[in-house]
């Protein structure tokens, strides 16, 4: 019961028949093409996976995107390696 009254977004995922995934919670939207789509949500990365993926509707000021396709795979990573990512990336932009 905290974690609902701490002041984060809620987190939902809710799919339908494998084709259709409505995700609650999104913080950004990290990189998507028709196998693969990269999610930073509230509750940590998510990668989903399948294929024919298309982003139908996407609204961050809710934290809300909505994906079409074949969804194969619902994976979860740590927050944590996301900032070291960015960083790498940006050392390596002004060498």
């Amino acid at each position: 019961m905290e974690e609902l009254n701490s002041g984060k977004r809620q987190h939902r995922i809710s799919l339908i028949n494998r084709k259709t995934c409505a995700i609650n919670g999104v913080s950004d939207v990290l990189s998507f093409d028709v196998g693969e789509v990269l999610l930073e949500t509230d509750q940590g990365m998510l990668m989903i996976r399948g294929s024919d993926l298309h982003v139908s509707r996407l609204t961050l000021e809710k934290g809300e995107v909505d994906i079409d396709g074949r969804i194969d795979s619902l994976t979860y990573s740590e927050n944590a390696a996301a900032p070291a990512r960015a960083e790498s990336l940006l050392s390596r932009l002004f060498r």
